[in-house]
């Protein structure tokens, strides 16, 4: 099996490289944003047709029961700052006119992630909510939320892979460890302190799953 991981930033990718030495795991970096996440994705299917893609990264957490350095296990997909109206055709908020309503991740794959049982490390399924906006207020966090209160991770890349993938076909998930809570925090100190303090041993369940599928 041949397996793909995406990421968006150098720290990210820092941590992941030197995880994976078989040469079946291909992990590469896209930048940060929706359309970098698109264009990563397509040329890594294009060029490596891989089996499987997961978006691997940070994320800023929502709800009661998630934590810093927790993991958010994408059970479905949508962006926050996508509405098509209804002028031309119904659609839903964070629907593309044309797509799916959300990205489901990859029934099987769904299922490996969840039978994941790390050391010290929580794992929650949930909705992953993606748009070009890096949550540093409460504000923003609360605009979101209000669309998709069940959202359980905030990122810039995850949906945009995802649709990708729909596109052509080939599974995806999406792991992001919870690298702040933006409703408890100020000026995304939580976020710098994650990667000065905390990021080192954090992405150790996407290699776990990795060895799950190889």
């Amino acid at each position: 099996m041949k397996i793909g991981i995406i990421v968006a930033m150098d720290k990210e990718l820092q941590q992941l490289q030197h995880l994976f030495s078989d040469g079946n795991v291909i992990v590469q970096k896209c930048g940060i944003g929706k359309v970098n996440a698109a264009l990563g994705a397509a040329e890594m299917i294009a060029q490596y047709k891989p089996d499987v893609i997961i978006s691997s990264g940070c994320a800023g957490g929502n709800g009661d029961d998630v934590n810093i350095q927790d993991v958010v296990v994408s059970s479905e997909l949508v962006y926050h700052d996508v509405y098509c109206g209804s002028a031309i055709g119904e659609s839903v908020y964070g629907q593309v006119q044309g797509l799916p309503e959300r990205f489901k991740a990859d029934p099987m794959l769904l299922e490996k992630a969840l039978n994941l049982h790390p050391l010290d490390i929580s794992i929650h399924p949930g909705l992953i909510a993606t748009g070009d906006w890096f949550v540093d207020s409460k504000d923003k966090m609360r605009e979101i939320i209000g669309h998709f209160p069940e959202a359980k991770a905030i990122d810039m890349e995850s949906a945009a892979i995802a649709q990708s993938c729909y596109l052509r076909h080939v599974p995806f998930i999406s792991f992001r460890v919870i690298s702040d809570m933006p409703l408890r925090d100020t000026d995304a100190s939580q976020y710098h302190d994650f990667w000065s303090t905390i990021a080192e041993h954090s992405f150790q369940v996407t290699k776990n799953f990795v060895e799950q599928l190889l």
